[in-house]
């Protein structure tokens, strides 16, 4: 509009709350979590450990951690209402199953409504507990087999493997997913865990919070799509590909994927953990080598290219670069990706929902009016 003053798309740049859960520095390429720097968690404390930080303000103690760990592994079971949806939406995407399953959990809760300190850590645990158990399930029904019932003797990223391939998984694999969880676990006010503040900030339920965080997660301009970057690298091929590659895709007006961030103008700390992560469980077989090999060359191609043809939109890797490697040497689907980062993000929301109660401040943004005035009806 004429000689008024520009306004922030999308709330570019507007600091919409405070919170102590997570603090995003793009300059720096730094993740600060509970107060802990990214690099200090990931890989060093469990998944069960990262969410109870989120959840008190601190890490459990060894008995507190011991008791968290059986009650998640108690309630990992599915109600037979939400089996039923899982069943119903076999065919459909992952993450529309995940959200449909979701929105089944608050019948399992005494009460479903209940907002207080208490009600919300329960259903904290159970989203927690039950994410996994619904994509496994999926995932098995998906290709046509039966679901197989969660162990509760199994930590949280070991059960959800064993419930995907029906066999106890390697500790490298677990310990892969456990990490990548903990990578994923909170992330600032990104849109999903916004829109489950602003649920949650009319009073609303965690259940139904939690679930319009699913909706805006499956948004691929949030969400992403690390699958993608696999087909990527098969399109690559080689190392000695990737520069005429990546030319021909910028010619096209294509997006690299794996590169970019609304946010970080440096590499994604996130990357830099699970590059390490994709390292480790891609020398357990030979083609899973090979193609980290290729990725860890063709992203250095990449970097460059992008810095010649697109100078000053410092466009490093994501963190869906090295999610890719990891989940598709764990014998993943690429179509379930996006859910199981949901599995991670989950305990991220629940804490967000947790504060956003205890606020109690219903989050109402204004807006401009730029539409006609005066119109008559004839």
């Amino acid at each position: 509009m004429t000689g008024s003053k520009a306004k922030p798309r999308g709330l570019d740049g507007v600091v919409a709350g405070q919170t102590r859960l997570s603090h995003v520095d793009g300059q720096a390429g730094e993740l600060i979590i509970g107060g802990y720097q990214l690099k200090e968690l990931a890989g060093r404390v469990s998944f069960e450990e990262a969410a109870q930080l989120l959840w008190s303000g601190a890490l459990p103690s060894r008995d507190e951690l011991a008791t968290l760990r059986r009650e998640i592994a108690d309630l990992r079971t599915l109600p037979a209402e939400t089996m039923r949806v899982v069943r119903a939406a076999a065919q459909a995407p992952p993450i529309d199953a995940l959200r449909m399953a979701c929105a089944t959990l608050s019948l399992d809760l005494a009460h479903p409504d209940d907002i207080s300190p208490a009600a919300d850590m329960q259903a904290a645990k159970l989203l927690t507990a039950r994410f996994p158990t619904v994509i496994a399930a999926h995932a098995r029904l998906n290709a046509g087999k039966e679901p197989i019932a969660p162990r509760g003797d199994l930590p949280h990223a070991a059960n959800f493997l064993y419930m995907v391939h029906g066999r106890e998984p390697d500790p490298i694999a677990a310990r892969a997913v456990d990490t990548y969880w903990v990578t994923v676990i909170d992330h600032g006010m990104n849109a999903s865990t916004f829109a489950a503040r602003v649920i949650a900030s009319t009073r609303s339920d965690m259940v139904s919070a939690v679930t319009g965080a699913i909706g805006a997660l499956k948004g691929p301009l949030h969400g992403g799509a690390p699958g993608p970057v696999l087909d990527m690298l098969k399109d690559i091929r080689s190392a000695d590909r990737a520069e005429g590659w990546v030319r021909t895709e910028l010619a096209a007006g294509r997006r690299i994927m794996g590169f970019g961030h609304r946010v970080y103008k440096v590499r994604d700390p996130r990357a830099e953990v699970l590059s390490k992560v994709a390292d480790e469980i891609s020398s357990a077989a030979l083609e899973n080598r090979k193609l980290f090999d290729l990725a860890r060359a063709a992203e250095q191609t990449i970097v460059k290219v992008l810095d010649e043809v697109k100078p000053g939109r410092n466009l490093r890797t994501n963190v869906e670069f090295f999610t890719a490697l990891v989940l598709q040497a764990l014998g993943l689907d690429p179509r379930s990706f996006v859910a199981i980062f949901a599995c991670g993000r989950v305990a991220g929301w629940c804490a967000h929902v947790i504060e956003q109660h205890a606020e109690d401040h219903l989050i109402r943004p204004q807006s401009e009016y730029v539409g006609p005035r005066g119109l008559k009806v004839v």
